[in-house]
């Protein structure tokens, strides 16, 4: 592809006809001077060192060395480029409370829309710092890896809603542990840990959580939201209110005594948030003072400069017009190298041909590609996803305008349309570092997706292709680790499964004893008959319900021994 970055200096190419039109009429004012004297033929002999054709062409090499300059100030952009730029920055780990409770009411607009906004504001104060945001309730998971992408930061921030995680509750323990595996392994950086809850802690462990993280140089900063008052929790979907076991009302309070342990633990500092504005200075208080420390990350650019090339170009063509004498040169004038008078002006045009106007081309693939990275710059990605549409029609080989498209379909909001984009352009891309970049944002949307199987695969035909880049080394790492601690939902499943179990054993049990007392009833009318059969028959089935009834109670010593989390009593 091919771009100007400054397109707005090639008027400034305008100049060029003008300047030829006044060269023109300088020689034909020229020659009625030289008219006046006598005519050429009989002056011709007079002047043996006069050339017409090297002022001409002297002209018209400053005229094209213009043309090069002009072009270099309009920034000719094509290709690609991988910049390493160096930031002083912090990384930080929001860990959003996601529960039941924080739709609660008690701060307008409701406790989960105060913290959005509190995260949105922090995210738009960043400029060299990474962020990563993860969710819990009754379990955490991890929803951005820490990135300095704030666009994407605030996309995922917008999706956030209670209904993401089945097991409600709230475990700030597991957010504070997880948290702590999501940084990166860079040494000597400001790390914060956010935790925004609150305060109803129905796990426990949040202090000891706290306080191994503080060890590890993490600091933990707690923003309570809420009132100490309290207010009841909106039953979704409904004008009612959740209520406990016994059908009251339940009221849900901050708890900032423990969210002050927590952040005394943590060695950070406890912010309380209200309906004012109040917290968010105090929050960016805090982030300022972090240590900053340099930090390199990989940024993908689609143009690489290329003004160089012609400022290059420029220069060749004045030291050729500066060592061109205007008069001829007797040693030199045997080879003729003017011999054809429209050689000079033909090589001329074809340079300046060189300087157009990319815009001046046929609107094709291409064309549709800029327009629509323009767009994509401006922020404007519903207007940009037409253009690369457009593009794709005219050639549907075109793997960046595919990759384009899954961008803009990602920044709406639509990670499966640009799932088949990125999908597309793996397929056709045969740049290495292009299609690494295109397999790295189809792991980040499966990793988002808690797809993690199918996001390291992803990820590892992303470091196949540029093995240099850490960020994506990064992503594979803090996958495999979600992908090792992921028996949550399994665990929930295996639960229900054995209480499926169970509930059939009790049915079996049920049937085992009538089947039993019919049994009796049998035995107690042929006991006359046959009494010491009875008996044995007796103690047969009294010994098969005891081996019964220890298989279930050690299927549920051994379902009850499996590493998992509690069930909790209160789901909000």
């Amino acid at each position: 592809m091919f771009r100007f970055e400054n397109p707005i200096y090639l008027y400034a190419l305008a100049i060029i006809p003008l300047l030829a039109l006044l060269h023109y009429g300088t020689n034909v004012l020229r020659r009625r001077r030289l008219r006046k004297y006598g005519e050429p033929s009989l002056l011709k002999p007079l002047m043996p060192d006069v050339s017409r054709w090297r002022p001409e062409v002297k002209f018209w090499l400053l005229t094209a060395a213009l043309a090069m300059m002009i072009v270099c100030l309009a920034r000719p952009q094509y290709g690609t480029k991988i910049d390493t730029r160096k930031r002083k920055g912090i990384e930080a780990i929001i860990a959003l409370d996601v529960s039941n409770s924080m739709m609660a009411e008690d701060v307008k607009p409701d406790r989960l829309a105060k913290s959005k906004m509190l995260i949105s504001n922090l995210v738009d104060n960043m400029s060299d710092d990474k962020v990563g945001l993860i969710v819990y309730a009754g379990d955490a998971y991890t929803q951005l890896p820490i990135t300095s992408d704030y666009v994407s930061a605030k996309m995922f921030l917008d999706n956030i809603s209670p209904a993401m995680i089945s097991v409600q509750g709230t475990d700030i323990a597991r957010a504070i542990e997880l948290a702590t595996h999501s940084f990166t392994q860079q040494e000597g950086v400001g790390r914060a840990i956010f935790v925004i809850t609150d305060g109803e802690d129905n796990e426990g462990g949040a202090v000891e959580a706290a306080r191994e993280a503080q060890k590890k140089g993490m600091n933990v900063y707690v923003l309570g939201v809420g009132s100490p008052e309290g207010a009841p929790i909106p039953l979704p979907g409904t004008s009612g209110y959740i209520t406990d076991n016994a059908g009251n009302t339940v009221v849900s309070k901050l708890n900032e005594e423990m969210c002050r342990e927590i952040a005394s633990a943590g060695g950070g500092a406890y912010i309380y948030v209200d309906n004012s504005s109040s917290a968010q200075s105090a929050l960016q208080k805090h982030v300022d003072r972090l240590a900053k420390v340099e930090m390199e990350s990989q940024l993908y650019s689609e143009f690489d400069e290329h003004f160089r090339d012609f400022a290059w170009m420029a220069i060749v063509l004045l030291i050729v017009e500066i060592l061109l004498l205007a008069r001829k040169n007797h040693v030199l004038g045997r080879f003729r190298l003017f011999r054809v008078p429209g050689a000079a002006a033909l090589v001329m045009l074809m340079m300046l041909c060189v300087s157009l106007p990319a815009d001046a081309q046929k609107k094709n693939d291409r064309y549709y590609v800029r327009h629509g990275n323009r767009l994509y710059r401006d922020s404007v990605y519903a207007k940009a996803q037409v253009d690369y549409q457009k593009a794709i029609e005219k050639d549907n080989t075109n793997a960046v305008a595919h990759y384009n498209l899954g961008n803009a379909h990602l920044y709406q909001g639509q990670p499966q349309d640009a799932m088949k984009s990125y999908e597309t352009a793996a397929r056709l891309q045969k740049d290495k570092t292009r299609g690494a970049q295109v397999y790295h944002n189809m792991g980040v949307i499966l990793q988002s997706q808690k797809q993690f199987a199918p996001a390291i695969e992803c990820y590892k035909n992303a470091l196949r292709r540029n093995p240099n880049d850490d960020e994506t080394r990064y992503n594979l790492a803090l996958c495999l680790y979600q992908l090792k601690n992921q028996p949550q939902d399994q665990n929930q499943d295996q639960n229900q499964q054995d209480q499926q179990q169970q509930q059939q054993q009790d049915q079996q049990q049920q049937q085992q004893q009538q089947k039993e007392q019919e049994q009796k009833q049998d035995e107690q009318q042929q006991q006359q008959d046959q009494p010491k059969m009875s008996r044995e028959n007796a103690e047969q089935m009294l010994k098969a319900a005891m081996q019964e009834e220890k298989q279930t109670q050690d299927k549920v010593n051994k379902a009850q021994q499996k590493p998992q989390r509690r069930q909790l009593e209160k789901q909000w």
